[in-house]
This record gives C-alpha cells, sequence and structure tokens, in this order.
C-alpha cells in the first residue's frame, strides 16, 4: 500500500500543508484567521482532495508554527525551527544559514549538515523586518506589497529610513512623503531599511553561506537583491518559500511513522474520530 505523509504549517499569517510520497504530492496556501482547528482541517482537506486523497491515506502528521496545538487529529507535533530546517536541507543540501522572514517574525536558523538546527534567534515584539512591518509601510504608500518591491527597482538613491518601529516608521515615511520625496526612493529605503534590520538580528549566529531566505518576504526581488549585495555573495530562495515549514513537517512524519509502533489502522481511526467532529 502506497503511504502517503502530511505536514501542517500553522503560521501567524498563513497555514500551509504539504502532501508527501516520494515526492510532494500537493501542497496549500490558506489564510490563518482565528478558528485554528476548523481552518486546519479546511487546509488538510484542500491539499488531499487536490491529491485525491482522503485522511484515510495519511500514515502520519505533523502539524508545526505557532498554531501547532491546535492541530488535535496531529500525530506529532515539532517545533518550526525543526521543521523549516528539515525542510530546506531537503532543498539545498549545501545550505547553512536559513533566514525566515514570516508575517510576524524573523528567525535566523543555523543548519548543521544533517539538516539539523544548532542555534537560532528571533525578533523581539517589535514587528520591524517583518511582513507585516512591509504590509503596513505599503499603505502608507497607497501600493501592494507587489507593486512596492516593483517600484524600488527603479529608484537610484535610496532615502535613508531611520526609524525601526513600525508605527513611528510610518509617520517618518508619510512625512518624507509630503515633503516630495519620490515614491521609488521611499520604497527602496525600506527595503534597505528591513534588509537592516534583519541582517543585525540574523547576525548574531555568524552567517555562513549557503543562505537560503523563506517566507514572504523571500517573494522580494528587490529584497533578495538588497540581502545578496549585502552580504557580498548570492542567496538562495526555494520554489515556493512559503512551504518549506510544512515540508518539513511531512518529511519528519516520515522519518517518525517509520520509528512508530503504532499501527496505520490504529493512527487512522483516531484522526478520523476527531476531523469528524469538525465536519
Amino acid at each position: 500500500m502506497t503511504e502517503y505523509f502530511a505536514g501542517l504549517d500553522i503560521g501567524s499569517t498563513t497555514t500551509k500543508a504539504v502532501i508527501l510520497n516520494g515526492g510532494i504530492v500537493s501542497s496549500v496556501i490558506g489564510p490563518t484567521g482565528p478558528e485554528h482547528r476548523k481552518l486546519a482541517v479546511e487546509v488538510m482537506k484542500k491539499a488531499l482532495d487536490d491529491a485525491r486523497l482522503t485522511f484515510e491515506s495519511v500514515a502520519f502528521l505533523v502539524a508545526t508554527g505557532y498554531g501547532r496545538i491546535n492541530v488535535p487529529f496531529a500525530d506529532k507535533q515539532i517545533t518550526e525551527i525543526t521543521c523549516h530546517a528539515r525542510g530546506i536541507k531537503s532543498i539545498f543540501p549545501s545550505a547553512k544559514t536559513l533566514i525566515d522572514i514570516g508575517g510576524q517574525d524573523v528567525k535566523g536558523i543555523k543548519i548543521n549538515e544533517k539538516g539539523k538546527p544548532v542555534d537560532f534567534v528571533m525578533n523581539d515584539k517589535c514587528a520591524a523586518g517583518t511582513g507585516r512591518f512591509l504590509e503596513v509601510i505599503a499603505d502608507v504608500l497607497g501600493l501592494t506589497l507587489a507593486d512596492m518591491s516593483k517600484i524600488a527597482e527603479e529608484s537610484k538613491k535610496p532615502a535613508q529610513i531611520s526609524s525601526f518601529c513600525t508605527v513611528f516608521a510610518a509617520q517618518e515615511v508619510s512625512a518624507r512623503l509630503a515633503e516630495g520625496v519620490p515614491l521609488c526612493d521611499l520604497a527602496a529605503g525600506i527595503y534597505e531599511s528591513v534588509a537592516d534590520r534583519i541582517l543585525r538580528i540574523v547576525s548574531r549566529l555568524r552567517i555562513e553561506k549557503d543562505v537560503v531566505i523563506t517566507g514572504g518576504g523571500a517573494k522580494s526581488r528587490n529584497l533578495i537583491r538588497i540581502f545578496a549585495d549585502k552580504l557580498g555573495y548570492g542567496v538562495f530562495v526555494p520554489p515556493e518559500p512559503l512551504i518549506t515549514g510544512a515540508l518539513g513537517a511531512a518529511i519528519l512524519a516520515r522519518e517518525h511513522y517509520g520509528k512508530s509502533e503504532r499501527t496505520h489502522s490504529e493512527v487512522k481511526h483516531r484522526r478520523l474520530t476527531e476531523v469528524t467532529f469538525f465536519d
């Protein structure tokens, strides 16, 4: 019987699911809402539907992310640090440093040759450098995130943005906009400021290449270019930078299933009982 493994990553702004067999069978990205448990079922069902599978097909499921404890049908919960490291190592075997730019936080992770995290750092409660920070500034400029990144590439002289605090940075950008500073220079200045903030956090790890960047911030070509310029060498971005945590969770699900004494039928019975509660 073909066995499938699943990883579910409930982050602060998005929930991701990956179904794994020999490779990725399907993946889904959905918004994170207040009802984590119900949303977890919905995202998993979508991933399974896309793969033409059912919950009965999943041999083992690992939940990760800050909402992982709200997935009652998971067979195991594992921290996002461990899952991100394993997911990235499966894509980039030479990776040593991972920078994850999420919606509410920034993580730097050092990875050993086995794909295990050996050290990590995270930002404090301040949202500077996160996806939320960029969203707020884009709104101040009247742009979408995609447009802000594109416009920033037109700048020849990025504006200096001195504030790291989201509220103060938004006020500073508004003031500079009123002074007539070109939109492209303000956008470029914001990305420069974000990159500086993130590198200050991650540099505590002693950054080593190869460096991989994930999360929503990795979707900005402009931000990736700035990172490469500041580091002095190229950085890597996965084909879909939002699902690496869920991918790592699915890989770990496969490994833990191989060590588990529970049979597929025992796991399936418990999972179907818990999932049915949300139907």
